[in-house]
Order: C-alpha cells, then structure tokens, then sequence
C-alpha cells in the first residue's frame, strides 16, 4: 500500500457522508468567519463576500439558470426557519 493509497482510504473514512463533508466545510466557512471578525472585518461585508463567493461558485459549476432556480425557493426557506440559528423545534 502506498502513501497515497492511505491518505486516500483516510479521506474516504473522515467524509463518508454528505452530512459529514457539509458540517466540515460549515465549520472551515464559521472559522474563517470569525477570523474576519477579530480582525475587524464588518459583519455585513463579510455576510456579503461569504454570499458573493458561494453563489460565483455555484453559477461556475451549475450555471445562471440553475442557480437561480435555487435562489428562487430562498425566500421560502428563509422564511421557514431553515436558516435561523437559535429557532425552537416542536
């Protein structure tokens, strides 16, 4: 077995699931959040960055059309709760 070999096995084990690669990615994202804060960074600037990088990216892989028809159903998860940190589930 190579080293590659076992870094890859590695990867594959760490990330086995979605649910496990999107927590990772949220953390890296709520890190260098914060890092900007301390820094001294505006919330809102960095709110605006953190949406302007995520939909550029979003638009390079799927393209205009399809991203938004993703941010159509926004309004309604957003009103839902499903971005609201600190809701109470019943």
């Amino acid at each position: 077995m190579t080293n590659d070999d076992y870094t890859d096995m590695a990867a594959d084990t760490q990330y086995q699931e979605d649910d496990d690669i999107r927590r990772a990615a949220l953390g890296f994202i709520s890190d260098a959040w914060a890092e900007a804060i301390a820094c001294g960074v505006d919330t809102d600037a960095v709110a605006h960055a953190a949406m302007f990088t995520a939909l550029a990216d979003l638009v390079s892989t799927y393209g205009e059309e399809a991203v938004a028809k993703l941010a159509e159903g926004l309004p309604e998860r957003i009103l839902r709760g499903d971005y609201s940190v600190n809701r109470v589930l019943q």
